[in-house]
């Protein structure tokens, strides 16, 4: 029994990374369709939404399946909680994918992101398509240091989003109060996907140590 047990909990970490596969896709497709004004890609990650919604109710069912049926002592139990955690989050980066298409889909047939802070933005959108591919591999392997070190690898987020405020902010913006706040926006959305990478990665260390990574390792 308990072999099944311990078959099926890594069934649902199987899916959980399976989840963190069809985030990047909406990452990566969501910021496809800002950089470029094209309504057809932003609507595809909006439709598609659905499907990452649906994986996470399978985790769900799972995740209380065992909790219902196979009675988990305290190690499992932390597993199985923390794995319905994770998938909360994937969701979440999945719903701020969303976000991003709906602004690009709303200034289609303009591009949203000024041609001045499209560097930054373009920048800020591969390192959050980044951490979620590599979010991805830490659940697959539940590794430890991979999680560790990439809750140091954040501040480059940060350091990009510091900067858009300082782009926002700066005498010589001449995009309009549209364009600020779209920006804002985005850089927010970007942010907040790289903040729940970060946070998965923290309840791998979790799932595999039970111990919460201490912020000096962070």
């Amino acid at each position: 029994m308990r072999d099944v047990f311990h078959e099926q909990l890594d069934a649902v970490f199987d899916d959980l990374t399976a989840i963190c596969g069809q985030v990047e896709v909406a990452v990566r497709r969501s910021t496809e369709a800002l950089m470029s004004g094209d309504a057809a890609v932003a609507e595809q990650v909006i439709t598609d939404d659905v499907e990452i919604d649906r994986a996470r109710e399978k985790v769900e069912e799972s995740a209380f399946e065992l909790l219902s049926l196979q009675q988990p002592v305290a190690g499992d139990l932390r597993v199985i909680i923390a794995a319905l955690r994770m998938v909360t989050e994937l969701e979440r980066m999945g719903d701020l994918s969303v976000h991003v298409a709906k602004i690009a889909r709303l200034r289609v047939p303009n591009v949203a992101v000024p041609e001045g802070i499209s560097d930054t933005m373009t920048k800020m959108a591969e390192t959050a398509e980044d951490m979620v591919r590599r979010v991805g591999q830490i659940i697959r392997h539940r590794d430890v240091s991979a999680a560790i070190e990439l809750g140091r690898d954040d501040e480059v987020m940060d350091q990009l989003r510091r900067h858009s405020f300082t782009q926002l902010l700066g005498d010589d913006w001449a995009h309009g109060v549209e364009a600020a706040v779209d920006v804002a926006l985005l850089g927010r959305y970007y942010e907040r996907i790289a903040d729940h990478a970060v946070s998965i990665a923290n309840r791998v260390v979790f799932v595999v140590t039970g111990e919460k990574p201490h912020r000096g390792e962070l």
